[in-house]
């Protein structure tokens, strides 16, 4: 089963999917409500809006002249605006992950079980090479 696929009315462009599954697969399929839908179709378009406007600025620089890149202005607000839609949805770091502080202890869980995953103690089969 992958990713929830958007309603009729959630209009989504090519480039916008993947953000469109990143963001469906950050909380569980049965938690997600019409409302939640449309508000996660406008925050895929605004991640591909933001795509294309830091394109644009890699592009043009950040300077036009003697002038701010209008395209860095209005990222920074199509970046506030996905910001508040994520925190809205409860896809924010908050959110999923939890607190700063609370980070710390699965952090360290995960780096030690990725670091006992590399040594071979013998009692995990392994294929003949």
């Amino acid at each position: 089963m992958g990713p929830i696929e958007p309603p009729a009315f959630v209009r989504l462009r090519e480039a916008d999917r993947p953000a469109w599954d990143a963001i469906v697969t950050a909380r569980p399929r049965d938690t997600w409500t019409e409302a939640d839908l449309m508000l996660a179709g406008q925050l895929a378009r605004a991640y591909g809006d933001i795509a294309e406007l830091e394109a644009y600025i890699d592009d043009n620089g950040l300077i036009l002249g003697d002038q701010i890149n209008p395209a860095a202005t209005l990222l920074d607000k199509v970046s506030r605006r996905a910001l508040a839609i994520a925190r809205q949805l409860k896809i924010d770091t908050i959110s999923v992950v939890g607190k700063s502080q609370d980070i710390h202890k699965p952090a360290a869980l995960e780096r030690n079980a990725r670091q006992g995953i590399d040594d071979d103690d013998g009692l995990i089969p392994r294929a003949l090479q």
